[in-house]
Protein backbone atom coordinates (compact mmCIF):
# COMPACT_ATOMS: atom_id res chain seq x y z
CA UNK A 1 0.00 0.00 0.00
CA UNK A 2 1.30 3.49 -0.93
CA UNK A 3 0.08 6.72 0.72
CA UNK A 4 0.73 10.08 -0.87
CA UNK A 5 0.01 13.32 1.04
CA UNK A 6 -0.83 16.52 -0.80
CA UNK A 7 -0.57 19.93 0.97
CA UNK A 8 -3.01 22.51 -0.29
CA UNK A 9 -1.32 25.80 0.64
CA UNK A 10 -4.24 28.23 0.18
CA UNK A 11 -6.52 26.15 2.43
CA UNK A 12 -3.96 24.70 4.85
CA UNK A 13 -5.38 21.19 4.35
CA UNK A 14 -3.50 17.95 3.91
CA UNK A 15 -5.18 15.29 1.73
CA UNK A 16 -3.93 11.71 1.87
CA UNK A 17 -4.39 9.59 -1.25
CA UNK A 18 -4.08 5.85 -0.67
CA UNK A 19 -3.14 3.44 -3.45
CA UNK A 20 -3.75 -0.26 -2.78
CA UNK A 21 -1.40 -2.83 -4.23
CA UNK A 22 -2.89 -5.97 -5.84
CA UNK A 23 -1.73 -7.97 -2.79
CA UNK A 24 -3.62 -5.63 -0.42
CA UNK A 25 -6.76 -5.83 -2.55
CA UNK A 26 -6.60 -9.64 -2.58
CA UNK A 27 -6.13 -9.75 1.20
CA UNK A 28 -9.21 -7.57 1.67
CA UNK A 29 -11.26 -9.72 -0.70
CA UNK A 30 -10.44 -13.03 1.03
CA UNK A 31 -11.07 -12.18 4.67
CA UNK A 32 -14.44 -12.55 6.30
CA UNK A 33 -16.13 -11.87 9.62
CA UNK A 34 -17.19 -15.06 11.39
CA UNK A 35 -20.17 -15.31 13.72
CA UNK A 36 -18.09 -14.29 16.76
CA UNK A 37 -17.06 -11.02 15.12
CA UNK A 38 -13.46 -12.03 14.34
CA UNK A 39 -12.01 -11.69 10.86
CA UNK A 40 -11.20 -14.99 9.14
CA UNK A 41 -10.28 -16.20 5.70
CA UNK A 42 -11.04 -19.86 6.43
CA UNK A 43 -14.01 -21.66 8.01
CA UNK A 44 -13.75 -23.02 11.54
CA UNK A 45 -14.89 -26.47 10.46
CA UNK A 46 -14.56 -28.34 7.16
CA UNK A 47 -16.58 -31.54 6.79
CA UNK A 48 -16.30 -34.20 4.12
CA UNK A 49 -18.48 -37.10 3.10
CA UNK A 50 -16.44 -40.27 2.43
CA UNK A 51 -17.92 -42.53 -0.28
CA UNK A 52 -17.77 -40.78 -3.65
CA UNK A 53 -16.23 -37.65 -2.13
CA UNK A 54 -12.91 -38.70 -0.58
CA UNK A 55 -12.62 -42.08 -2.29
CA UNK A 56 -14.27 -44.37 -4.84
CA UNK A 57 -16.03 -46.73 -5.10
CA UNK A 58 -18.58 -46.62 -2.28
CA UNK A 59 -17.97 -49.27 0.38
CA UNK A 60 -21.21 -51.13 -0.48
CA UNK A 61 -19.87 -51.63 -4.01
CA UNK A 62 -17.15 -53.85 -2.51
CA UNK A 63 -19.60 -56.47 -1.21
CA UNK A 64 -18.13 -59.83 -2.16
CA UNK A 65 -14.68 -58.42 -1.45
CA UNK A 66 -14.02 -55.76 1.14
CA UNK A 67 -11.62 -56.02 4.07
CA UNK A 68 -8.80 -56.67 4.55
CA UNK A 69 -7.34 -53.96 2.30
CA UNK A 70 -3.87 -54.03 0.82
CA UNK A 71 -1.85 -50.85 0.29
CA UNK A 72 -0.66 -50.29 -3.30
CA UNK A 73 0.34 -46.63 -2.95
CA UNK A 74 -0.55 -43.61 -0.83
CA UNK A 75 -3.75 -43.10 -2.82
CA UNK A 76 -4.63 -46.66 -3.85
CA UNK A 77 -5.78 -49.73 -1.95
CA UNK A 78 -7.00 -53.15 -3.12
CA UNK A 79 -9.64 -55.18 -1.31
CA UNK A 80 -9.49 -58.96 -0.80
CA UNK A 81 -10.97 -59.55 -4.27
CA UNK A 82 -8.30 -57.19 -5.71
CA UNK A 83 -10.81 -54.42 -6.49
CA UNK A 84 -9.24 -50.96 -6.56
CA UNK A 85 -10.17 -48.22 -4.08
CA UNK A 86 -8.75 -44.79 -4.96
CA UNK A 87 -8.55 -41.40 -3.29
CA UNK A 88 -10.37 -38.87 -5.42
CA UNK A 89 -8.90 -35.65 -6.78
CA UNK A 90 -6.62 -33.86 -4.33
CA UNK A 91 -8.20 -35.24 -1.14
CA UNK A 92 -4.87 -36.03 0.49
CA UNK A 93 -3.29 -32.70 -0.40
CA UNK A 94 -6.27 -30.80 1.02
CA UNK A 95 -5.87 -32.59 4.35
CA UNK A 96 -2.12 -31.86 4.38
CA UNK A 97 -2.75 -28.17 3.63
CA UNK A 98 -5.31 -27.81 6.42
CA UNK A 99 -2.92 -29.50 8.85
CA UNK A 100 0.18 -27.48 7.94
CA UNK A 101 -0.70 -24.05 6.53
CA UNK A 102 -0.95 -21.18 9.06
CA UNK A 103 -4.29 -19.87 7.81
CA UNK A 104 -5.88 -23.22 8.70
CA UNK A 105 -4.25 -23.54 12.13
CA UNK A 106 -7.52 -23.45 14.11
CA UNK A 107 -9.77 -25.26 11.62
CA UNK A 108 -11.38 -28.56 12.60
CA UNK A 109 -11.75 -31.33 10.01
CA UNK A 110 -14.63 -33.82 10.23
CA UNK A 111 -15.88 -36.89 8.42
CA UNK A 112 -19.66 -36.91 7.93
CA UNK A 113 -20.73 -40.21 6.40
CA UNK A 114 -23.57 -42.73 6.18
CA UNK A 115 -21.32 -45.39 4.65
CA UNK A 116 -22.76 -48.92 4.68
CA UNK A 117 -19.52 -50.46 5.94
CA UNK A 118 -18.05 -48.21 8.67
CA UNK A 119 -15.46 -50.81 9.69
CA UNK A 120 -14.16 -51.03 6.14
CA UNK A 121 -14.11 -47.24 5.94
CA UNK A 122 -12.16 -47.11 9.20
CA UNK A 123 -9.54 -49.49 7.79
CA UNK A 124 -9.27 -47.42 4.60
CA UNK A 125 -8.77 -44.23 6.62
CA UNK A 126 -5.89 -45.90 8.44
CA UNK A 127 -4.24 -47.28 5.29
CA UNK A 128 -4.66 -44.38 2.84
CA UNK A 129 -1.85 -41.82 3.11
CA UNK A 130 -1.69 -38.15 2.23
CA UNK A 131 1.16 -36.93 -0.03
CA UNK A 132 3.10 -36.24 3.19
CA UNK A 133 2.72 -39.89 4.16
CA UNK A 134 0.26 -39.30 7.00
CA UNK A 135 -2.72 -41.67 7.46
CA UNK A 136 -6.02 -39.96 6.68
CA UNK A 137 -7.32 -40.79 10.15
CA UNK A 138 -4.56 -38.64 11.69
CA UNK A 139 -5.62 -35.55 9.71
CA UNK A 140 -9.18 -35.53 11.07
CA UNK A 141 -10.49 -34.27 14.41
CA UNK A 142 -14.14 -35.38 14.43
CA UNK A 143 -16.00 -38.35 12.94
CA UNK A 144 -19.76 -38.67 12.49
CA UNK A 145 -20.12 -42.00 10.72
CA UNK A 146 -23.53 -43.55 11.22
CA UNK A 147 -26.87 -43.96 9.45
CA UNK A 148 -28.92 -40.80 9.82
CA UNK A 149 -30.08 -37.72 7.97
CA UNK A 150 -26.96 -35.59 7.63
CA UNK A 151 -28.64 -32.74 9.47
CA UNK A 152 -28.28 -35.01 12.52
CA UNK A 153 -24.55 -35.32 11.89
CA UNK A 154 -24.15 -31.55 11.80
CA UNK A 155 -26.24 -30.96 14.90
CA UNK A 156 -23.97 -33.50 16.57
CA UNK A 157 -20.87 -31.63 15.34
CA UNK A 158 -22.25 -28.28 16.54
CA UNK A 159 -22.87 -29.72 20.00
CA UNK A 160 -19.38 -31.26 20.17
CA UNK A 161 -17.43 -28.26 18.86
CA UNK A 162 -19.66 -25.26 19.72
CA UNK A 163 -19.06 -23.99 16.17
CA UNK A 164 -21.95 -22.21 14.46
CA UNK A 165 -23.30 -23.67 11.22
CA UNK A 166 -22.34 -20.46 9.40
CA UNK A 167 -18.68 -21.16 10.24
CA UNK A 168 -18.79 -24.60 8.57
CA UNK A 169 -18.37 -25.81 4.99
CA UNK A 170 -19.42 -29.26 3.78
CA UNK A 171 -18.53 -31.29 0.68
CA UNK A 172 -20.69 -34.19 -0.56
CA UNK A 173 -21.30 -35.93 -3.88
CA UNK A 174 -25.06 -36.37 -3.33
CA UNK A 175 -27.41 -33.48 -4.08
CA UNK A 176 -29.96 -34.60 -1.51
CA UNK A 177 -27.42 -34.24 1.28
CA UNK A 178 -26.37 -30.83 -0.05
CA UNK A 179 -29.96 -29.57 0.01
CA UNK A 180 -30.62 -31.00 3.46
CA UNK A 181 -27.51 -29.62 5.18
CA UNK A 182 -27.83 -26.24 3.45
CA UNK A 183 -31.11 -25.72 5.32
CA UNK A 184 -29.10 -25.48 8.55
CA UNK A 185 -27.02 -22.60 7.21
CA UNK A 186 -23.93 -24.70 6.44
CA UNK A 187 -22.30 -23.75 3.13
CA UNK A 188 -22.70 -27.06 1.29
CA UNK A 189 -20.82 -27.85 -1.91
CA UNK A 190 -21.83 -30.49 -4.46
CA UNK A 191 -18.81 -32.45 -5.72
CA UNK A 192 -19.95 -35.18 -8.15
CA UNK A 193 -16.35 -36.03 -9.09
CA UNK A 194 -15.03 -35.92 -5.54
CA UNK A 195 -12.56 -33.45 -4.09
CA UNK A 196 -11.01 -31.87 -7.15
CA UNK A 197 -8.88 -28.77 -6.72
CA UNK A 198 -11.48 -26.68 -8.57
CA UNK A 199 -14.31 -27.79 -6.27
CA UNK A 200 -12.17 -27.21 -3.17
CA UNK A 201 -11.29 -23.63 -4.15
CA UNK A 202 -14.86 -22.94 -5.25
CA UNK A 203 -16.24 -24.18 -1.95
CA UNK A 204 -13.97 -22.04 0.21
CA UNK A 205 -14.65 -18.98 -1.95
CA UNK A 206 -18.43 -19.53 -1.67
CA UNK A 207 -18.08 -19.76 2.11
CA UNK A 208 -16.18 -16.44 2.15
CA UNK A 209 -18.83 -14.73 0.05
CA UNK A 210 -21.55 -15.98 2.40
CA UNK A 211 -19.97 -14.26 5.42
Amino acid sequence: MLTVSLWLLPLGITIAIVFLSPVSIQAMATTSCSSDGTTRSTPKLVAFDLDGTIWAPDMYMLWGGGAPFRTVSNDELRDRSNQKVKLLGVSGKILDDIATKPEWSDTIVAWVSCTDEPQWADECMKKFRTPMGVPLVDRVHEQCIYKANKQSHFRDLKQRTNIDFSDMVFFDNENGNIRSVSQLGVRSIYCPQGMTEKIWKQGIEEWRQQQ
